[in-house]
């Protein structure tokens, strides 16, 4: 018995040895011929060149300038490549002495691991022009590798500068929500550049590379070129914008130049900068004078700029009040002052406009018509009524990040400050004041809703690639107040054109528009003040701000004109010239064809 016991241990010992061997001979072939080719074969992701930004007439706004960037070798820090390291670094410094080498040391370490086995970035752009000197003596050497880098460049500089947007280095953030831009390095951080980095930016291409023990490239197997250079045709007409950055110098505010439909042909923001600072990245010095300026240049005024409407905001009331408990004939007795609340609501004109309906009301921008026509219909009628416009909402304009601004109610004041409304509160809310705020993209829109009865989602891009942008409109008009619509448009009409209108003296325009001026208050007047300073005669940050939003031809509308200048003062005074000159240029360049 033992003797066999013996033999089948041995036996089963022999077949277990057997069955192994078979097992790392044969069936372990096919696993282990896998993992051979993995320590032999690379896969390499090729960056796609981001596409081009062009205007309505195919003027370059966002290129790619040529250059390359520099890479070293991984693991030249390890103890026995020290000196070679240090050399590396001599070398380029010699070959291209304007390199800070403390930087490509600082930029090698950051990426440098045991892990790591591809070349590491240490220089992120070099122009072509600087480079193709030294080209063939920096690509002899083995541990430098000379890669193709294309570098994001602006032809207009600050020119439309925070709808353009900028590209800089990728964050953390930005590669966790999107690993291409890990590859690429760059993207887009604002406006338009930012909007639509994703169509932009491309996808990669691939390359399959046969590779040595040392990771050195042997044989390309296969190569799959990446989607790029993906064209972004805008709607802006970049000549436009340079005039109208010339007729906006040593202002602040926002301009905005829309088609009824929508697109925008010019618009800008004030103070702007040179967004090529960005790219190549700036001192800390012009960060902080750029930061801590009053006059916020880095803010996209036209969208994320937050002001009391003033009384741009009348047409839309008072189609409002004519369409619902008031009508085209109710008037009131303007006599400058009315006692609600304990309070005095003054209107600007300090005797008063007497006899006043909507027509008059609007040309001559009456507050008291609109203070008792508020206390007819109450809050919770006027904001429906104006959210139905469309005001306290986003416009869905193709920019980032767009506020919503806010239409005041008794339930928005007893969410945020846990306080009951007050009715002066809604007195101030009809005359665009109180906690009332809009964008200057609002207002625009809104006056393309009172020129055509319909409600433009304002866009920026014609086309993408090849595929037109569609405009889309939105219907918030009820057949009453379609109906009542031109009632509001004549009143918009006198505003430019009545010898009584707040803005017919300063105009100067060859087209016949229509329009509302306004004057935004950032400070509020004590009640016992009698004589009210004029704006010139206060400090200029106490100024109000200075609305006038316009659309023409007043018989055929085809654009929008909206300005408004910061602590400009009155509406009409400070910005009639301007609208008057934007007018006259969209008639020189073609694009309004009927006057």
């Amino acid at each position: 018995m033992k003797i066999k016991f013996i033999i089948f241990v041995f036996i089963s010992i022999w077949l277990a040895l057997i069955v192994r061997v078979f097992f790392l001979a044969i069936e372990s072939n096919s696993y282990y011929a896998k993992l051979s080719l993995q320590n032999t074969i690379k896969h390499e992701q090729i960056a796609p060149v981001r596409g081009e930004i062009i205007d309505i007439h195919n003027r370059p706004i966002a290129i790619n300038q040529l250059g390359f960037k520099i890479e070293l070798a991984p693991h030249l820090r390890l103890k026995k490549y020290k000196n070679e390291f240090r050399d590396e670094v001599a070398f380029l410094h010699k070959a291209l002495p304007f390199l800070n080498t403390e930087k490509i040391i600082k930029n090698y370490k950051k990426k440098d691991s045991f892990y790591n086995h591809n070349f590491i970035d240490v220089v992120h752009f070099i122009p072509y022009e600087k480079m193709m000197p030294v080209y063939s003596m920096l690509n002899l050497r083995k541990n430098i590798k000379i890669v193709p880098a294309p570098k994001r460049y602006y032809p207009y500089k600050n020119i439309a500068a925070h709808m353009i947007g900028y590209v800089a280095r990728a964050n953390q953030k930005d590669v966790a929500n999107d690993p291409l831009i890990e590859l690429i390095g760059y993207t887009g951080k604002t406006g338009l550049e930012k909007f639509y980095n994703s169509y932009l930016q491309g996808t990669p291409g691939e390359k399959e590379l046969k590779v040595n023990a040392n990771n050195q490239e042997v044989e390309e197997l296969s190569y799959k070129s990446p989607d790029e250079d993906r064209k972004l045709k805008l709607t802006l007409d970049m000549e436009l914008q340079k005039y109208i950055s010339k007729l906006f110098e040593g202002k602040v505010g926002a301009v905005i130049v829309m088609n009824v439909d929508g697109s925008l042909l010019a618009a800008g923001s004030y103070p702007n900068y040179d967004l090529n600072i960005f790219v190549s990245g700036m001192s800390y010095k012009m960060y902080d004078e750029l930061s801590s300026s009053l006059d916020h240049p880095f803010t996209n005024k036209m969208t994320h700029g937050l002001y009391p409407p003033g009384s741009t905001i009348k047409p839309l009331l008072g189609l409002l009040y004519i369409s619902t408990d008031l009508n085209e004939r109710w008037s009131v007795d303007c006599r400058s002052n009315l006692k609600l609340g304990g309070r005095i609501f003054r209107c600007w004109k300090k005797k008063g406009h007497r006899h006043t309906n909507i027509t008059k009301a609007i040309r001559e921008s009456c507050d008291d018509y609109f203070y008792k026509g508020s206390l007819v219909l109450g809050n919770k009628k006027m904001s429906a009524g104006l959210k139905r416009y469309g005001l306290g909402e986003k416009t869905g304009i193709d920019l980032p990040n767009e506020f919503i601004g806010v239409v005041p109610s008794r339930a928005w004041k007893l969410k945020k400050y846990h306080k009951i409304w007050s009715i002066g509160e809604t007195a101030n809310m009809a005359i665009g004041q109180g906690d009332f705020l809009t964008t200057p993209i609002q207002i625009a829109r809104e006056t393309a809703l009172i020129a055509t009865g319909t409600l433009p989602t304002p866009h920026f891009v014609q086309m993408i690639g090849k595929e037109r942008y569609k405009p889309t409109y939105v219907n918030v008009l009820n057949t009453v107040e379609l109906k009542k619509l031109p009632i509001i448009q004549n009143a918009m009409y006198e505003v430019c054109n009545s010898p009584h209108g707040t803005a017919t003296h300063y105009l100067h325009s060859k087209v016949t528009i229509a329009g509302k001026t306004g004057t935004a208050q950032v400070i509020g007047i004590k009640q016992d003040i009698k004589k009210r300073k004029q704006e010139h005669e206060l400090s200029y940050y106490k100024r109000s701000h200075a609305w006038f939003t316009t659309y023409g031809p007043y018989k055929h509308p085809q654009y929008i004109v909206t300005v408004m200048v910061e602590h400009g003062g009155h509406g009409g005074h400070a910005a009639g010239s301007i609208v008057s000159d934007i007018y006259n240029k969209l008639l020189e360049l073609g694009y309004i064809k009927k006057k």
